[in-house]
C-alpha cells in the first residue's frame, strides 16, 4: 500500500504543509535535490525557525515523501519515487482545476467490502473523498468520469480492485432537484467556505493599485502561502455543472483570485529562490 497520500495529510499553513508546499514548488525543479541549508532558509523566509524545519522534515521522512541523501558530503533532500507521482498529480489539480460541463459523463464505484477488511475500506473512502468523491450510499460513490484513472489508482494500491464496480453514466436521475442531491452526496457547505476563506485570506495580494511584485521573500511567502490554502481546494471541489450548485456558488471567483496570484507572484517567487539556491528555476 503506498505510504504517500495525496498531499491532504497535513493542515494548510503548518510548518508541515507549508514545507510539502515549498518542495512541490521548487525542489523537481531545483534538478531533483536540494540542501537541508537551503530548505531552512526558504522556510525562515516564511517565518518558520531552522529547528522546526528540521523536525517537518523527518515528518517527511518518514512519511515516505523525501529521503536524505548527501552527494559531495553536503546533507540534504531529494523526493522519493511515490512522491513524484503524488506532485505530478497535484499538479494538474493544483494549475488546472477541473469543471464539469452539463453534458460530461459521471462515474459511479460500487463496493462492497468485508468486515475483515475493514481498516482498507476506511482508507478507500478515505481517499475517495479526497479527491472529490461524493456519497450517494455507503458502498456507492461519484464523481466527474475525469476523476476515473485516480479512482482505479486507488482501489488497486489498496488491492480492493476485484470487490468494485466502475459505472460510466450520463447525469443521474434523481427524485428530487439534482442540487439538493449534490448537497447530500458532497459537503458543498464546507467547499464553498474554503473557496471564501481563501478570497477573505488572499484577496488583498491583488488589489487594484498594488504595485508591481519584485523577487523578494514577501512575495515568496505571499505566493507560497496562496499555494497552501488553495491546493487542497481542487481536491476537494468536484467541479460541479451549474445545475448541481447554489447561485451563489463561490468557485468563480477564488478560481479566478488563485489565476491573478499565480499570474503576478509565481515568477517573482522563483526569482527569489533562484537568487537563494543559485540555480534554475523554471
Amino acid at each position: 500500500m503506498s505510504a504517500v497520500l495525496d498531499d491532504m495529510d497535513s493542515r494548510p499553513g503548518s510548518t508541515t504543509s507549508l514545507l510539502r508546499t515549498v518542495i512541490g514548488l521548487y525542489l523537481r525543479d531545483a534538478g531533483g535535490w536540494m540542501s537541508t541549508k537551503d530548505i531552512v532558509g526558504l522556510m525562515e523566509a516564511l517565518g518558520t525557525s531552522g529547528t522546526v524545519t528540521r523536525t517537518a522534515l523527518g515528518r517527511l521522512r518518514k512519511k515516505d515523501v523525501v529521503r536524505q541523501e548527501a552527494p559531495d558530503g553536503i546533507p540534504g533532500f531529494t523526493l522519493t519515487d511515490g512522491a513524484a507521482a503524488m506532485l505530478a498529480r497535484g499538479d494538474r489539480r493544483i494549475f488546472t482545476p477541473r469543471t464539469m460541463s452539463e453534458s460530461d459523463p459521471w462515474c459511479l464505484v460500487s463496493f462492497s467490502i468485508p468486515e475483515t477488511e475493514r481498516e482498507k475500506r476506511h482508507q478507500l473512502r478515505r481517499r475517495l473523498h479526497w479527491i472529490g468523491c461524493g456519497t450517494v450510499a455507503a458502498g456507492l460513490w461519484i464523481c466527474p468520469d475525469t476523476l476515473r484513472g485516480e479512482v482505479e489508482e486507488i482501489l488497486t494500491d489498496l488491492e480492493l480492485r476485484d470487490m468494485a464496480t466502475i459505472f460510466v453514466t450520463q447525469t443521474p436521475l434523481v427524485g428530487g432537484n439534482l442540487q439538493d442531491a449534490a448537497a447530500k452526496w458532497w459537503d458543498l457547505d464546507a467547499v464553498a467556505g474554503l473557496h471564501r476563506d481563501f478570497v477573505r485570506e488572499h484577496g488583498a495580494a491583488v488589489a487594484p493599485g498594488s504595485a508591481a511584485v519584485e523577487a523578494t521573500a514577501e512575495a515568496f511567502s505571499i505566493y507560497v502561502q496562496c499555494i497552501d490554502r488553495w491546493r487542497i481546494i481542487p481536491y476537494l471541489d468536484p467541479g460541479l455543472p451549474a445545475a448541481f450548485l447554489p447561485e451563489d456558488w463561490p468557485g468563480a471567483e477564488g478560481a479566478a483570485l488563485f489565476n491573478q496570484v499565480l499570474h503576478r507572484y509565481a515568477e517573482p517567487s522563483a526569482e527569489y529562490v533562484r537568487a537563494m539556491l543559485g540555480v534554475t528555476v523554471s
